[in-house]
């Protein structure tokens, strides 16, 4: 295992910057998530890592070496795509001992890793099969078995789950957290999507057009985000944006704007809240409109939990005392930068 760091890595593809600077350090034993929208840099930057990109200028070290100059298979890493790319005519035993068959390793050697890493993952009893053979979930583990078979110092993995379906996304999520807090593995792991980030990782990077907006946990970057990016990209629905004060910007979570019933009187900021409609969604309510004193383009999301919210506080078309705990409320200068100034 190692620690992997990153120190103002830039990739240029010709004069367009894809990765603008990023110095980042992964700890040993870490679960690092690199979040963000597509086209924004996370893919590039994990190939670089790999070794599978040059950047432009900029030091990797893994493990406290410098290895800018090293091949991929020299650093010690492994790598797991969002296509698994396994070969269809090969068994699944084949497949994962592959790496290891182009390192030209012992037969005894392999087939040992190859046990190793079908048991660590439960696919032992699937050794024989060919990939057209198996589940989605199950090409999945065959891919991470793959990965792992050379016992790599750090696992990077680009969006692996996105070819499963929601359930299978799910479980898959759980086993792969499971087992990298289980075999204590360095792990890099890049997704568009946020419900990964804030379920998998122990810190999440917020990158936007090549630059790391925020590093985080999950609790402080959906709590405390550091811009207005971080806080409308993180967040279903997102953060509540609001222009104040002739500049500034007033923030707040769906689930922290409720009915004034159901917030303790001197402890919030009360405003008129007009409902335009909602959305029942079970453990839910989501409630939409528009806040009195601002400009009625900018709509206002409302998380309600249903079994405790009266019906009438919420009528559409009409307008409802609604408040927002002081403790949650969040300020960003007109720069769109997080600011303590009220």
């Amino acid at each position: 295992m190692a620690a992997v760091v990153t120190q103002d890595i830039v990739k240029k593809f010709g004069e367009v910057p894809a990765v603008n600077g990023i110095s980042l350090t992964v700890p040993d034993g870490e679960f690092m998530v690199l979040l963000g929208p597509s086209g924004c840099g996370k893919t590039t930057y994990l190939r670089i890592i790999c070794g599978l990109e040059q950047q432009t200028s900029g030091d990797l070290l893994i493990g406290g070496n410098v290895v800018n100059d090293l091949p991929p298979r020299a650093r010690g890493v492994a790598m797991m795509f969002q296509s698994y790319g396994l070969y269809p005519h090969f068994t699944v035993r084949n497949n994962i001992a592959f790496p290891l068959k182009t390192q030209h390793v012992p037969h005894d050697k392999i087939e040992k890793q190859v046990q190793w890493a079908s048991q660590l993952l439960g696919i032992n009893h699937l050794l024989d099969r060919r990939p057209r053979q198996l589940s989605g979930g199950e090409r999945q583990r065959v891919a991470l078995a793959r990965a792992l078979v050379r016992e790599p110092t750090a696992l990077l993995l680009d969006e692996p789950l996105s070819n499963l379906d929601a359930k299978l996304r799910t479980m898959a999520r759980q086993e792969i957290k499971n087992f990298q807090q289980r075999v204590g593995l360095t792990t890099i792991y890049v997704t568009h999507d946020q419900v990964e980030a804030m379920g998998m990782g122990d810190r999440i990077a917020v990158i936007d057009h090549g630059n790391v907006r925020q590093v985080g946990t999950p609790t402080e970057i959906y709590n405390d985000p550091a811009d207005l990016f971080v806080a409308t990209f993180v967040g279903s629905p997102p953060m509540n944006i609001v222009s104040h004060n002739g500049g500034g910007y007033l923030g707040f979570r769906p689930e922290n704007f409720l009915p004034k019933s159901m917030v303790e009187d001197g402890a919030a900021t009360e405003f008129k809240f007009r409902v335009d409609r909602s959305e029942y969604l079970g453990a839910e309510r989501i409630v939409y409109g528009v806040m009195e004193g601002f400009e009625s383009k900018q709509l206002i999301t409302a998380k309600l939990p249903p079994a405790h919210v009266d019906e009438s506080a919420i009528r559409p078309g009409e307008w409802h005392p609604f408040a927002v705990k002081n403790s949650a409320l969040r300020y960003f200068d007109k720069d769109g930068n997080r600011t303590s100034r009220h």
